[in-house]
């Protein structure tokens, strides 16, 4: 069995944190093919137990977006190719898994079929998180097969909020973000889309949130369930 990796993107180090990956799918026994262009991995999809999405690849040219990011959309900037996007609907009709890390609700925002397959998409002007900084304490919200016997933890991580769901959610962990609003949020949920599986792990922005090990311990976790492996 084997995994597709689609790594890489602006503003966070994503050789190290696929790297992290590469490792937990290994511990699973999934060897891994890792690709840093968009149509690359979407087209080895053919044959694949599971997707894994560690990367910032949009189109970045919606006027709503940062004009840091769109002065870099020419270069940086990704629209799956329609083929592509078929090969997607084609791994998950065939029942492949998708596990989607922190970033993914931001990618391919001109592609719907994509924040449906996850739940949830980015939108900018109301999306948004607070700067890394302090530990966050984790707690288990919800009960699954990926979070069972798990305690809750702390981590120093990126608290993402107010994402626009595409589809019901259960959420599985949550954490207040560390701002004085200290608003709760979903970071991990699991679902059944048609015949594939999906989690989605708005954690792991930096390699040492994969050194917690109530957090790898649920990656590789995740990483079965959805890989079927």
């Amino acid at each position: 069995m084997h995994a597709v990796v689609l790594s890489g993107g602006l503003t966070h180090d994503f050789p190290a944190t696929t790297a992290c990956l590469v490792a937990e799918l290994d511990a699973v026994g999934l060897t891994s093919e890792v690709h840093t262009d968009v149509d690359a991995a979407l087209g080895a999809l053919p044959g694949a137990a599971l997707l894994v999405v560690n990367a910032l690849r949009w189109t970045m040219t919606a006027p709503e977006v940062p004009e840091r990011y769109r002065v870099q959309a020419a270069v940086e900037g990704a629209s799956p190719s329609s083929g592509e996007r078929a090969a997607f609907d084609a791994h998950l009709a065939g029942g492949g898994g998708l596990l989607a890390m922190h970033t993914a609700p931001i990618c391919f925002d001109d592609w719907p079929e994509w924040a449906d397959a996850l739940g949830a998409r980015w939108v900018w002007g109301h999306s948004q998180h607070p700067p890394l900084g302090p530990p966050v304490e984790v707690a288990v919200c919800g009960q699954h097969e990926i979070v069972a016997g798990v305690e809750g933890f702390t981590i120093v991580d990126e608290v993402y909020g107010d994402l626009e769901f595409t589809a019901a959610v259960d959420p599985l962990l949550q954490a207040a973000q560390p701002d004085e609003r200290r608003r709760v949020m979903p970071l991990l949920w699991a679902r059944e889309h048609g015949a594939a599986r999906v989690v989605y792990d708005a954690l792991g922005h930096h390699p040492a949130s994969y050194a917690v090990p109530e957090h790898a311990g649920i990656v590789r976790r995740a990483i079965r369930w959805a890989g079927r492996a």
